[in-house]
């Protein structure tokens, strides 16, 4: 399997960390009977860990669809190259770096970080558009 398949395979991983993480956290404040429970009623704020990883997590699932996209545009067409390659690695190093600079709250360097990754994203995407 080439770098693309293995990274979007490792970007289904970390897709889950951000489920399991902001899961376990939420669950925390909230108690296991509101986890197993209906979820209707009314709760509190989330606490500011809460907060970000649920951030994080949205921030995710809007770029990880364009990223399944660009890797099979990639697989699909056989305009797979080093600089896809190298563009799939930059998304998923900078995206795994992103949750944790997120939950602690690192602002500047949590969007440069993004931004690395975006490069990656538009990596990926190149050979499909031009």
């Amino acid at each position: 399997m080439n770098t693309e398949l293995t990274v979007l395979a490792w970007g289904c991983v970390l897709a889950l960390v951000h489920i399991f993480a902001t899961a376990q956290v939420r669950t925390r404040q909230y108690g296991t009977k509101w986890n197993v429970g209906a979820r209707d009623e009314a709760l509190p704020p989330p606490s500011p860990l809460v907060g970000r990883l649920e951030r994080a997590q949205a921030n995710f699932f809007e770029t990880f669809p364009i990223v399944i996209a660009a890797i099979l545009i990639v697989e699909v067409a056989h305009l797979n190259s080093r600089w896809t390659a190298i563009g799939a690695l930059l998304w998923l190093v900078a995206r795994a770096a992103y949750l944790p600079l997120y939950a602690v709250g690192i602002p500047v360097v949590r969007t440069l970080v993004f931004s690395v990754g975006f490069a990656g994203l538009i990596m990926l995407l190149r050979p499909a558009l031009f």
